[in-house]
């Protein structure tokens, strides 16, 4: 059955990412940052060519959707928040509301969301994945919600235990 499960970096370890997206059944991972690597060595596996190279050894694709990243501009518009309410990207626990909108209006309304589902694995889940430990802190999950509620394909977000 197609599904969506959502993932983030933080808080995992490279073993315990890989078993909840196995745990999971997940089939395709789709990578929704704009760089794909994280600073520091605890999240140095969850950089592009490491990450690939477990994924693939877990029997898990993988596809850059770079067009469902937050361009500079809209990052910056975060931190700035993130900075005026005292939290970090690692510890943040929700979007700032004007993120949210310029988001949805600038990156994920153009998309065509239909296409991309059609494309899905119909066998397995499909992953939604970028940094933020919590789905609510990250673009991740509007995506998630608008594949919910206009495709009606089920959600659940992964975190760590």
């Amino acid at each position: 059955m197609r599904r969506i499960v959502t993932i983030g970096v933080y808080g995992f370890t490279a073993g315990a990412f890989i078993e909840q997206l196995t745990g999971a059944g997940v089939g395709l991972l789709l990578d929704l940052r704009q760089r794909r690597g994280v600073r520091g060595p605890d999240y140095s596996w969850a950089n592009s060519a490491r990450l690939q190279l477990a994924l693939a050894a877990a029997d898990i694709g993988y596809r850059h959707l770079k067009e469902l990243a937050p361009t500079t501009e809209l990052r910056q518009l975060q931190y700035r928040e993130d900075d005026r309410q005292g939290v970090g990207k690692r510890n943040r626990i929700t979007l700032a509301p004007q993120y949210a909108e310029r988001y949805t209006r600038e990156i994920l309304d153009p998309f065509d969301l239909g296409a991309l589902v059609a494309d899905l694995p119909s066998d397995s889940a499909t992953a939604l994945f970028c940094v933020e430990r919590d789905p609510e802190a990250c673009h991740r999950s509007l995506v998630a919600e608008r594949v919910r509620t206009e495709h009606g394909l089920p959600v659940i977000h992964l975190r760590p235990c």
